[in-house]
């Protein structure tokens, strides 16, 4: 299979109370009978992209997708200043996912994600491997914090000018400052044009990392609504700042717990946001994984990128 599935629309859907006045939007599509499998989206904040749902031969998968806390149609919107972020951690995150799981029957689900999705399907999978059957993952990260540095300063030295303007985004922060931190400050800020003023900056330098990949075709993080953007780089920046709450390297150092649930790992040869050493070492760690690499993807992947993706997830498939 290297072409996607037909578009399908959910069968049920619902909102999923998970405390501190959170409600976690879910849906379900293909056959209600089929194989489970949960679709953790990236960002973090990003929401459920509707155009997983047709990865999945809809005859034999029953497709989970949610919304994490505070984006998507998730509430509180994480786009409206007075959402408390306190309640919105990795480990809050990891509760909605098994409380999620008891409520549509569950008992073991395939984790497919990309991206951020892959971290947070891993510190699931490493705290509760007896409920998950295989992981395919695409653009491998573990969040930890040089993996965050590289991102928001290690990747300047290929973009000097325009992370200049990253940096001069967050006045007063130092070029060895925490920009990170002072961007999630900013987020905070009580002047909304303070706020709208840090989330095109912080858009600006992530479409730029990406740039080598959409050619000026699009704007991954610039194109979105509004409202989307906002709730984006504030989790991100939310998250990132505080090492996602997982100690340095925490996901490699317990990749052992993964040991007899099969996975595929497919990540692009040219992805500069998130280079290739973090999958290579998750697949070193991870016996069961394969490691896929595509020589001509980034981390916005491709034609052969979503063909492995595919592939590994038709594998899969069987009972």
């Amino acid at each position: 299979m290297s072409e996607p599935y037909p578009p399908i629309e959910p069968y049920d859907q619902g909102m999923l109370e998970v405390g501190d006045g959170n409600l976690v939007y879910w849906e379900t599509c293909g056959n209600p009978a089929g194989k489970p499998a949960l679709v953790v989206h990236g960002g973090p904040g990003s929401g459920r992209g509707t155009w997983t749902r047709t990865y999945f031969d809809p005859e034999r998968y029953r497709v989970i997708l949610f919304d994490q806390r505070g984006c998507g149609r998730s509430t509180p919107h994480a786009a409206d200043p007075a959402t408390d972020m306190r309640h919105n951690t990795t480990g809050h995150l990891l509760t909605d996912m098994e409380r999620l799981r008891r409520h549509l029957g569950v008992d073991r689900w395939l984790l497919y994600g990309g991206s951020w999705g892959s971290t947070l399907i891993l510190a699931y999978a490493e705290r509760h491997p007896e409920r998950v059957s295989e992981i395919v993952i695409s653009s491998v990260t573990t969040t930890r914090r040089s993996e965050i540095d590289w991102l928001y300063r290690g990747v300047g030295r290929f973009f000097p000018e325009q992370w200049e303007r990253f940096l001069a985004g967050a006045p007063g922060t130092p070029r060895d400052g925490d920009v990170v931190a002072a961007y999630a400050r900013l987020m905070e800020h009580p002047d909304a044009a303070v706020r709208e003023r840090a989330t095109a900056d912080w858009c600006a330098w992530e479409d730029t990392v990406l740039s080598g990949e959409t050619k000026g075709a699009s704007r991954p993080y610039g194109d979105r609504p509004a409202s989307a953007r906002v709730a984006l780089v504030r989790i991100c920046s939310h998250y990132f700042s505080h090492g996602a709450w997982l100690e340095e390297g925490a996901l490699l150092r317990d990749a052992h717990r993964l040991a007899g649930i099969p996975g595929v790992l497919v990540h692009g040869r040219l992805d500069l946001g998130g280079p290739l050493d973090t999958a290579w070492e998750l697949a070193r760690a991870w016996p069961d994984a394969e490691l896929v690499v595509v020589e001509d993807a980034g981390h916005l992947g491709g034609a052969a990128t979503r063909g492995h993706v595919l592939a590994a997830l038709d594998r899969f498939a069987a009972p």
